[in-house]
């Protein structure tokens, strides 16, 4: 498959900024699990957006071995924080299937597994990798246009 890199990267700031407006309903809702999963989903993709402008972002939900072999790509301003951003993404992965599947050897569901408090710590951290990714785009010359997103 060939990719526009910077659509590409537009699309993967869009679908992870979709991510973290729906979590705000979940966390209304007070569904911590719906939310850590969105989360996690809104830091992946903020990492793919970054991929994306170097290489075909991989089908994985840790794709942070792949944005840390584009490191040496990138100016030397940004690459503190995308040694941040790429703890993030790793630390994030396993939540995915945590967050939807909980913890079948335990016997315990998502619901069982997350509190509010989860869900603030990974609704910072998502907002952090926004951050960076925005950040990170905007040194690299790709314009983020907030209101096509």
């Amino acid at each position: 498959m060939s990719i526009n890199p910077r659509e590409e990267a537009l699309y993967r700031l869009k679908l992870a900024l979709d991510h973290l407006r729906r979590r705000e309903l979940l966390l209304k809702l007070e569904d911590w699990a719906g939310a850590v999963t969105f989360f996690q989903m809104a830091i992946e993709n903020f990492a793919k957006a970054l991929i994306s402008l170097f290489q075909e972002p991989s089908w994985t939900h840790d794709p942070s071995p792949q944005l840390r072999s584009i490191i040496n790509e990138l100016p030397m301003s940004v690459r503190d924080v995308i040694l941040e951003l790429v703890d993030l993404v790793h630390r994030y992965a396993p939540e995915h299937g945590r967050a939807s599947y909980g913890e079948p050897s335990l016997g315990l569901t998502p619901a069982d597994i997350y509190r509010e408090e989860h869900a603030q710590e990974a609704r910072r951290d998502a907002l952090r990798a926004k951050e960076i990714a925005e950040g990170v785009l905007l040194k690299l010359g790709v314009k983020v246009n907030d209101n096509a997103l």
